[in-house]
């Protein structure tokens, strides 16, 4: 089996849990409706909430996440391969996993996959912005073989990285790339299209990639466009910015097809890394 309808599905999460679960449900159901056998949400699908305690208030471990027996009870009676995007985890008092799940037709949780690149940054601005004060990060790159080819695992900023992609491809034969998000407005308008091409395009690989869009209760403005990219990098489905499904029929052997036209995943060669010029050298030294 190479041909299947994927479907992504666009939320706009809030801070409060039990809505997003609803959302995402009704979401589920309505991309079930128009034939999907693999979905995927976005990331954060749980949860988006920028304050701490209030976030922390709100998590459990993974045993007994609400979010996560719900949609594992929703895969299992649709009979769907369902992929949540991620989940915010308690991992302690202070530090949450963010953390994708594949969940089998059956409910069993068949993969899971920690975001392993973290948004750290301080702005000429002043402002500051430390995803890991309140996120572990992953340290295994995941990927899973569906009926209808191999998955690979990321989770937004993930996608500025790409050797993981390489080694998802390369090492673990991924054919489905993958990476859920909540990209920011400013971000998105700039980046979103280009990157998660390049990362198909790179890779001779389809890309899907959920989203949360529009503007959030608390003012944050995420990007939407969730989007589906053959291996040749053509957009053949994406969303605008509110709340939706979008699906698209996915052949894997097109990867086969494209891979074979330009086979640069068999062309990369080990080299020397650069060497600092001397004055440079000492000035780093």
């Amino acid at each position: 089996m190479t041909q299947f309808r994927a479907a992504l599905v666009q939320m706009r999460s809030t801070p409060s849990v039990e809505p997003n679960i609803a959302s995402a449900e009704s979401l589920i159901r309505e991309a079930t409706g128009q034939g999907a056998v693999y979905i995927q949400t976005p990331e954060n699908t749980n949860i988006l909430e920028p304050d701490s305690a209030r976030l922390f208030a709100a998590l459990t471990d993974e045993a007994n996440d609400p979010t996560l027996r719900r949609l594992r009870s929703v895969a299992a009676e649709l009979g769907i391969w369902l992929h949540i995007g991620s989940l915010a985890i308690r991992q302690t008092d202070t530090k949450a996993a963010n953390r994708a799940f594949l969940i089998a037709p059956d409910g069993a949780i068949v993969a899971r996959y920690d975001k392993i690149h973290l948004f750290d940054v301080d702005l000429a601005n002043g402002e500051t912005f430390r995803e890991s004060d309140r996120v572990r990060p992953g340290a295994e790159a995941v990927t899973y073989e569906l009926p209808f080819g191999m998955l690979g695992f990321s989770i937004c900023y993930d996608m500025r990285f790409a050797h993981l992609y390489r080694a998802l491809c390369q090492a673990g034969g991924a054919e489905i790339l993958t990476a859920p998000a909540a990209f920011t407005k400013t971000t998105g308008e700039a980046h979103w299209h280009v990157l998660l091409r390049a990362r198909a395009i790179e890779n001779g690989a389809w890309m899907l990639a959920a989203a949360q869009g529009g503007t959030h209760e608390t003012g944050r403005q995420t990007y939407g466009h969730s989007i589906i990219i053959d291996p040749w990098g053509r957009v053949v489905a994406e969303a605008g910015i509110d709340p939706c499904v979008i699906v698209a029929d996915i052949d894997t052997d097109e990867v086969a097809r494209v891979r074979g036209r330009i086979p640069s995943l068999k062309h990369d060669r080990d080299y020397a890394q650069p060497r600092l010029p001397m004055h440079l050298k000492g000035a780093a030294e």
